[in-house]
This record gives structure tokens, sequence and C-alpha cells, in this order.
């Protein structure tokens, strides 16, 4: 109707310039260009392709009822008029047509480049995310915006649907009650199940509120998307513009997933040089105790005889304290085994720092002689630990300072109070 209006006015507009026209003496070439301009003017401003129809038949009529002889009757007794009819018809219907065409290519246009800028915003959006959650909730964020439909979203493990991350439109008056229903439910599985489409709008369970799309690249599904049906299905536009920002985030969720899997595979990389580095590390501290215990045992057995009691003294102390360096390596992986398994127990007890570290001095390698090892720890220092496994910790700190510093180096070890708290340097 509206659009009725606006021809008639444009129409009307048209006569009352065309009787100026005639007024001043124009002729009828000039009165006749007013009509076809005001067609075209009519085809610019009108959705409907038939209003330039209708309009270029009542132009020709009131140009024929207003401006030719007989004036004021739909006769004519020129004989050249009814061509000049059909030219000024013709002239207006193609016109008119070709203005309907420069609109509709204008409004193409301004949707392509619209639909690229959502694209583009959106691609932007999903590149910031850092989680297949985040990504679902920037895909739902930028759909809410465009299609201004309440948006139901469903993660997939296992091939089974997860609870619903819901986005509405107006979140203080929606219900989100009719989105999570069985039946609601139900269809969003048969979409994971089948990988198409269906509920409101299609051929599959129309009777559904939602439509539901699956999120996907190939036949691998990442989650299904629900738009609200609202009161009325979505235009091809909105359809289009649907199935490519679902496209994008299906494209971002496969990112996702890629880098998460190259992640895990270098940490499980790391983890394996990790294990590595630790099983090198082991036999080189398993090897050099037990070639000494293997050497000296070899002595004792071939030599004994010829070996005084001060030498084979000397002798069964270097094999008791390679022994208990071992003791000490196997407790140790055994300890970070336990650890890494929960299993650890930890025995807390009150102790002075002082006599924990002169036990520890006790337990380290016979190499020491070859050190000047000076303690400087404050007096009545009381510590809540694990006793055994903080000797644990020195004996190996000691042992390394004394493997890796050279001969006759002085190492000090300080326990001292910082902060409320015990602390050895």
């Amino acid at each position: 109707i509206l659009d009725l209006l606006k021809s008639a006015m444009i129409l009307v507009l048209a006569t009352l310039i065309g009787f100026l026209f005639y007024h001043w003496g124009f002729t009828e070439a000039n009165i006749i260009t007013l009509y076809i301009l005001g067609v075209m003017l009519i085809s610019v401003s009108t959705k409907s392709s038939v209003c330039s129809m209708i309009s270029s038949i009542a132009g020709v009529l009131t140009f024929n009822f207003f401006f030719t002889v007989p004036r004021f009757s739909l006769h004519a007794y020129d004989s050249g008029y009814p061509v000049t009819f059909l030219v000024m018809f013709l002239a207006s219907l193609m016109t008119g047509s070709l203005a309907s065409k420069l609109k509709l290519h204008a409004k193409r246009s301004a949707e392509l480049a619209w639909r690229t800028k959502l694209l583009f915003e959106t691609d932007q959006n999903l590149q910031k995310a850092s989680s297949p959650k985040e990504i679902r909730s920037v895909t739902a964020k930028q759909l809410l915006k465009i299609l201004q439909r309440d948006i139901i979203v469903y993660p997939i493990e296992n091939n089974k649907l997860l609870a619903p991350e819901i986005f509405l439109t107006d979140s203080g008056t929606t219900s989100t009650a009719r989105y999570t229903t069985p039946k609601e439910m139900d269809v969003a599985q048969w979409v994971v199940t089948n990988n198409k489409r269906a509920g409101a709008g299609t051929e599959t369970l129309s009777d559904a509120c939602c439509i539901y799309l699956s999120i996907r690249t190939g036949d691998l599904v990442y989650g299904v998307m629900g738009i609200a049906a609202a009161d009325s299905p979505l235009d091809s536009f909105e359809t289009s513009i649907l199935l490519s920002v679902l496209g994008e985030c299906a494209l971002a969720l496969e990112n996702q997933k890629n880098l998460e899997e190259k992640e895990a595979a270098a940490v499980l990389a790391k983890n394996e040089q990790l294990r590595a580095d630790l099983l090198r590390a082991i036999s080189h501290d398993l090897r050099t105790p037990l070639c000494s215990i293997s050497g000296n045992a070899d002595m004792l057995l071939n030599n004994g005889a010829c070996l005084d009691s001060k030498t084979k003294q000397q002798i069964y102390a270097d094999i008791y304290d390679d022994s208990e360096w071992l003791i000490g390596v196997v407790e140790n992986l055994l300890s970070i085994t336990r650890l890494n398994d929960g299993r650890l127990k930890f025995k807390f007890t009150d102790q002075l720092l002082d006599e924990v570290i002169a036990e520890s001095l006790r337990h380290i390698s016979r190499k020491h002689d070859e050190y000047t090892i000076v303690t400087k720890c404050e007096e009545l220092i009381l510590v809540r630990m694990d006793v055994q496994l903080i000797i644990q910790v020195l004996v190996n700190l000691i042992d390394n300072a004394i493997k890796y510093t050279p001969k006759g180096s002085k190492i000090c070890i300080r326990g001292m109070k910082c902060n409320g708290k015990a602390q050895i340097c």
C-alpha cells in the first residue's frame, strides 16, 4: 500500500508539473519526459517491480487524458498518438526496469559488502579466542547480533551432546526452558548422528522451536548450533551468512584442536627427552659406584691373602660407601615414582636444623675429603619437616657441589631464619 501511495504521489506531481509546462508552451515531448522520469523515480523508491509496470500504464493514460486533444478524455484525434503512447509506454517500462535492476544490484552489493565485513570481524574475534568454549561463545554472540534471534550451542564430546550454552536476545525476559526440552535435545542429537540440518523450517522434525545445524569440517562434527525460529524463517541472505559464520567457527575449532594436539605432542616429546636424560644421568651415577664395588670385590677375591688388614679395611669401607650411595640413588628413584603416582606420604616432625645438616654430611660421597666443607647454622632453629626427604635433598646438593667444583674448593653450607622460615644456602 505504501508503495502504491508513493507511486500515486509521484504521478500527481508529474501531472502538476506537466500543467505548468503546458501553460508555458512546452511541447508534448517535454511532458512525456516528465512521466518517464516519474516512472524511474517510482522504480527506485518502491520495493516491488509491479509498481513500475502499473505506473508506466498509468503515466500513458494520464498523459492521454490531460495533455492530448481532446483534453480530459481518453480519445485521441491524431493518428500518430497510438505510436506515441506505445513508445512512451515502452520507454517508461524499460526505464523502470533498468532502475529496478540497478536498485537490486546496489542492494546485493551492499549485502555483499556487509557480509564481507561481518565475516572479517568474526574471523578477527575467533583468532583472539583461546579455547573451544570461547570460540563457540564468539560465534554465538556474532550470530546473535546479526540475526537478532536466540542462539543455542551444544558442545560435543565422544559424539554425545553436552549441556547447552544459551545466548538470548533479551536475557531479562526470555525463558530458556523451551530450548532445553527433551524434544529439542533429540533434534540436536539427530543432527549429530546424521550430520544434516533439522528442526524448524526443514523437512525433518519441523515442529521444533529452532533450526539446528552442525558445526563441522567434513564428517567431523564439533558441535550443534540452534537458531530460534521466531515468527519467520531465515531468508536466503541470512542463511548464507549463517553458513559462512558456522564455517569460520568450524575452521577455528579445527585449528584449536590441531594446536592442542601439537602442544600435547610437544609435551610428550619433552617428557620423553627428560626421561632419556634422567636414564643417562642415573646410568652414569650407577656405573661409577658399581665399577668401584666390582673392582674392590675382585681385588679381595684374587689378592685378599696378599693384602694387610688396613688395606682390607679401607676396601671394605669403600664398598660400604659405594653401596650406601647406590641405596640413596634407588631411594631417590622410588621417591620420584611415589610422588608422580601420588603415593608419597610425608612424615613431618620438628627437628633442629643444625642436626639435620650434620646428619646429611655423614651420608655424602667419600670424595668429600678432598674438599673443605664449612657449616654455619644459627642455633636452635626448630623446623617442621620430613627428615629423610630433606636429608636426601641436602645429600644430592652437596654431592653435586663436590662433583662440579675443582678439588680443594671450599663448600659453605649456611642455615638461617628468613621471614619466619628456615633457609639453607
